[in-house]
């Protein structure tokens, strides 16, 4: 489908579609979604666009709370992103994620709309302490890719390039994309679905930081400094059974229409 005929964008998800890591609840949050937003309505001026994602919610949570809503705005492109806050939780079940994400896939291109999802990074490149996610990764991107095949979804496959480990695509809590970030997916979501303007070259390694990254002890003392400052805290919430989300709703429930991206994005 050309980019011009795109005209109701819908963003289904959990923080990263609602744009975490990109500005502040105060200021108001961008992310890749509405990067994505700005870079078709630059292709398609009557684009209108809702973002239903809310932070902290489970696969399951998105489809029980976003996918209704979503079916009644009747989008003809539908970005779908959720699993990760799943990866994180120690009963993980790969099949059962991947199943939510699929009957998303299914209803929402049953109905016509084109479906894009993304593939995950693994996090043990982000922190070598989440080493052990990486398996969990590794299969719920798996599943994911065949659940979009049987369904025609577009995957922007933001797991696998390398340029993922780079500490400057992602916030302090090293849980969500950086504004840098955000664009690199936006980024690469334009690219698998071929829009005007859009490249690979979200895939190239960046330029050399003006500072290095921190080697040896200094890295160590970096993740030390990590684990208190951000998964002590997320690890308490878990255990009082709270979730960042709690209290909150869609940032962008109702179709809206879209300024074009700014020349400086």
């Amino acid at each position: 489908m050309p980019a011009t005929e795109y005209l109701r964008y819908v963003a289904l998800g959990d923080s990263q579609t609602e744009g975490l890591g990109d500005g502040d609840d105060t200021t108001g949050l961008r992310g890749f979604a509405d990067r994505l937003a700005e870079h078709l309505a630059a292709h398609s001026p009557g684009l209108q666009y809702a973002n239903l994602a809310v932070r902290g919610r489970l696969a399951g949570q998105v489809r029980e709370g976003q996918l209704d809503a979503a079916l009644a705005l009747r989008p003809d492109l539908a970005s779908v992103a959720a699993g990760v806050n799943d990866l994180l939780r120690p009963g993980f079940d790969a099949d059962q994620v991947a199943g939510h994400l699929e009957a998303m896939f299914a209803a929402l291109t049953a109905q016509g709309a084109h479906v894009v999802t993304v593939t995950f990074p693994d996090p043990a490149n982000i922190t070598p302490l989440a080493r052990r996610l990486s398996p969990r990764c590794a299969a719920l991107n798996e599943r994911i890719r065949e659940a979009a095949a049987r369904h025609g979804v577009t995957v922007a496959d933001t797991g696998s390039p390398s340029i993922t480990a780079d500490p400057r695509l992602w916030s302090a809590d090293r849980l969500h994309a950086s504004p840098l970030g955000h664009e690199l997916i936006a980024a690469a979501l334009a690219d698998a679905l071929r829009l005007p303007g859009s490249s690979d070259a979200w895939t190239r390694p960046l330029p050399p930081p003006a500072t290095p990254f921190p080697t040896g002890w200094r890295a160590g003392a970096a993740e030390v400094r990590w684990a208190a400052s951000f998964l002590g805290p997320w690890l308490g919430r878990r255990l009082r059974g709270r979730s960042s989300g709690d209290g909150r709703t869609a940032k962008r429930p109702a179709l809206l229409p879209v300024a074009p991206m700014p020349e400086a994005a």
